[in-house]
């Protein structure tokens, strides 16, 4: 019995490349989190959505899905850096947001 059949076979050294890369994407995966993490961590808190049109909607974020519908709570209207209305709960389509950002 020779040694050659029990040990693994070379590395080609363009084989261990790919390897090296998924590992470092998954390193900085782990490093920065995710737009989905920033929205659950805002969830229940105050934010600030901005829909295409520039107007903007502050209030409290309730609750989102996987398409960007936004639920606010103790919502406010911006239009041009002026508050124009109070609503209590609105609902925001997501095909109309722009960005949410934390007040």
């Amino acid at each position: 019995m020779s040694d050659a059949a029990a040990s693994p076979p070379p590395q080609d050294a363009n084989s261990a490349e790919p390897e090296q890369a998924q590992q470092q994407q998954e390193q900085q995966a782990t490093e920065l989190p995710g737009p989905g993490a920033f929205l659950k961590g805002v969830v229940g808190q105050p934010v600030v959505v901005r829909l295409n049109s520039g107007v903007d909607y502050r209030g409290v974020l309730s609750c989102l899905d996987g398409y960007m519908n936004i639920a606010l709570e103790q919502t406010e209207e911006w239009v041009n850096g002026r508050k124009t209305n109070d609503y209590g709960d609105a609902f925001v389509r997501g095909n109309n947001v722009l960005y949410i950002s934390r007040i």
